[in-house]
């Protein structure tokens, strides 16, 4: 019997020491090491990537400088662009109408036109922003027509009716534009210039949004760099 005990408290520790072989239980000084190992790896790989991105704001100022701001006011328009936001709000007063425009920044592109006589470069485009223009007069309603601004144009995409109150879940938002009479077209054109929504608003805009964009960009990357960089 004394036997039988032996040879199973030595098949015992035999197992023992193979488990904790498996397990790689470690003395302390060489976790230590790995530990320390482990650190200066994650320290050489953020300072890598602040260094990058120290490259990237060096480049974009070296590049093309930020401009000086651009005016918070055109013509009639009251200009709030704020910092950290997609969109720039222009409100302004016409007669009893209350005018909001909301702008997005760069949202899309095309390929610039081809000069008259000549080939488009295949690396020009033309920069697209939307508009969308909410007129209300009192409690009748608001209008809002969604457009579209180019370098040097504007072009009306849709337009609806909203009521203050009680909206139908789905309401009818009316034909495409271009399937209205022509007239009607130009009419409604007409209906925005007069209200400043006009070529010179998509040149002002176009030219604030290149401002923003950059401003946007080198803002982002600086609170990249610095949450990286954070101890």
């Amino acid at each position: 019997m004394a036997l039988l005990f032996r040879s199973l408290r030595k098949t015992l520790t035999h197992q023992i020491h193979i488990q904790q072989q498996r397990l790689c239980i470690c003395p302390p000084h060489i976790i230590s090491r790995r530990n320390y190992i482990s650190e200066m790896r994650k320290k050489a790989f953020e300072g890598n990537i602040a260094r990058l991105i120290r490259n990237e704001i060096q480049y974009e100022l070296q590049s093309s400088p930020p401009s000086n701001p651009p005016n918070n006011k055109f013509g009639s328009f009251l200009v709030d662009g704020r910092p950290g936001e997609r969109w720039v709000t222009l409100k302004r007063q016409f007669a009893d109408e209350n005018i909001k425009v909301e702008v997005t920044m760069f949202d899309g592109a095309v390929p610039a036109p081809k000069a008259s006589g000549g080939v488009a470069n295949a690396d020009e485009v033309q920069l697209h922003i939307t508009l969308i223009v909410n007129i209300s007069k009192g409690d009748g309603g608001v209008l809002e027509i969604m457009c579209s601004a180019w370098p040097d144009s504007i072009e009306i995409k849709r337009l609806f009716i909203r009521a203050r109150k009680n909206m139908p879940a789905e309401p009818y938002s009316g034909p495409e534009f271009e399937e209205l009479d022509d007239d009607l077209q130009d009419s409604l054109y007409d209906f925005l210039d007069v209200r400043g929504v006009n070529e010179e608003l998509a040149v002002f805009l176009h030219k604030y949004m290149k401002h923003k964009d950059k401003a946007e960009l080198i803002g982002w990357m600086e609170k990249v760099k610095s949450f990286i960089e954070r101890k």
